[in-house]
């Protein structure tokens, strides 16, 4: 079948930083007085922000504010452009889904905020893009289907013409709860993992090699 429309989850698909994330809520924690390691976020992460940052914050018996969030992300917009990795040729795989006639999303459970400093990180303009869906526009995370319901519903596309592109074993597991197909990069889990746990339709070495899917041709 031919898809009409593409949803990308962000970190490790887009951009890979979530790293850098775990970096700034340290950062951000200590100015609260909480000494976070990288390993207390491994339970929040894909949760949205507020459970990343204050679901460490609880752990450590700090009640959670979220000025906490908000100056985590002002240490990862000053670090990101310089300190993400960028996939190769992720900007001209979606300059090139765009021209084709495609609609894009972005369905992420990250803050609007967090979504714009990766997209302008990649070089991806928002203009690409139909709709920017984010954790705050949905009441359950993944692995429920509600942000790609809301992406397909906001990009006019019905679910069964939407691809979804995702890293994670649950993201993966939303878009079939969906009704969608996924294709997966092997960025945080490996290929054996996906295939064996998630069952995507398609997978990619290389999120650049989205473009030449013949479904999107």
């Amino acid at each position: 079948m031919q898809y009409q429309a593409v949803l990308f989850d962000m970190d490790g698909v887009l951009i890979e930083s979530e790293w850098l994330m775990r970096a700034s809520a340290i950062q951000a924690l200590a100015d609260y007085g909480v000494t976070a390691r990288d390993e207390d976020f491994l339970e929040f992460t894909g949760c949205g922000e507020d459970r990343f940052v204050g679901g460490v914050a609880e752990k450590h018996g700090v009640p959670y504010d979220t000025a906490m969030k908000e100056r985590a992300y002002d240490y990862y917009g000053s670090r990101v452009r310089a300190e993400a990795r960028v996939p190769r040729g992720v900007a001209e795989m979606l300059e090139t889904l765009h021209s084709r006639g495609l609609k894009l999303a972005v369905c992420s459970a990250a803050d609007l905020r967090k979504v714009r400093y990766n997209l302008e990180a990649v070089g991806a303009p928002e203009s690409l893009f139909t709709a920017l869906v984010t954790g705050s526009d949905v009441a359950r995370k993944k692995p429920f289907p509600d942000i790609y319901l809301e992406g397909a519903r906001r990009v006019g596309v019905a679910p069964e013409n939407c691809l979804v592109v995702e890293d994670a074993l649950s993201g993966i597991a939303a878009a079939h709860a969906a009704g969608m197909d996924a294709a997966a990069v092997p960025t945080t889990f490996s290929v054996e993992e996906l295939q064996a746990q998630a069952h995507p339709e398609y997978l990619l070495d290389e999120i650049a090699q989205l473009a030449q899917l013949p479904q999107l041709l």
